[in-house]
């Protein structure tokens, strides 16, 4: 398809978006910190790497409003990021050993459900639900959190003090995540409602 065809109407059917790039960008990133974490075991550099990932969790969001370059893949690409860098991050941290193996099921498990949600919400033909500011918010205080556990991996005192901190701040984001899975639930239902006059008008016009 050619590059003016994707480009057209208000730009929400563009690719080739910075906030786009971005996302795509925190995505690989991913690659880079796994290797750091588990190849040559450089905790530091590893946890500098996801600090980044998880703080421009907002970037891309944001300059999509700000230099409208809101997109359909956008729309999709931004939360799906979020996702993978999340479980991504999770999964090694806890492998890794600096959580313990309930708090990446609790994150792991809220994740899995939402996930399963949205695609079956998808193969029952309902509209795509927008990401909620307070799902945003409990996101990235679990990426920034998870990043500070692993950066505390050590005998350290600044270590043991550093986690202690990580710890208070982990359990607001944990109850917002949670927050935002039940907020969600009404939307779901809202969609599929207003999916099923569509729906039945279509099967009435199908001979």
């Amino acid at each position: 398809m050619p590059i003016e065809a994707i480009n057209r109407g208000n730009g929400v059917d563009r690719v080739w978006t910075l906030p786009n790039a971005i996302s795509s960008t925190r995505i690989v990133l991913l690659g880079v910190f796994c290797w750091l974490l588990f190849g040559p075991d450089d905790r530091i550099a590893a946890t500098l790497v996801l600090m980044f990932v998880g703080v421009t969790d907002f970037l891309d969001g944001y300059l999509a409003r700000r230099f409208d370059q809101v997109s359909t893949l956008g729309k999709v690409l931004d939360p799906v990021a979020d996702r993978v860098v999340l479980v991504t991050g999770v999964l090694a941290i806890e492998i890794y050993g600096a959580v313990p193996a309930w708090l990446a099921a609790v994150v792991l498990g809220r994740e899995l459900l939402v996930s399963v949600a949205v695609v079956a919400l998808a193969a029952l033909g309902a509209k795509r639900i927008d990401v909620l500011w307070v799902g945003k918010a409990g996101t990235f205080g679990l990426l920034c959190c998870f990043p500070l556990f692993l950066l505390g991996d050590e005998q350290a005192t600044w270590a043991h003090v550093l986690t202690d901190i990580t710890w208070v701040a982990v359990v607001p984001a944990l109850i917002l995540s949670f927050v935002a899975a039940a907020a969600y639930v009404p939307l779901a239902r809202r969609a599929l409602d207003e999916r099923r006059p569509e729906r039945a008008q279509h099967e009435a016009a199908t001979p």
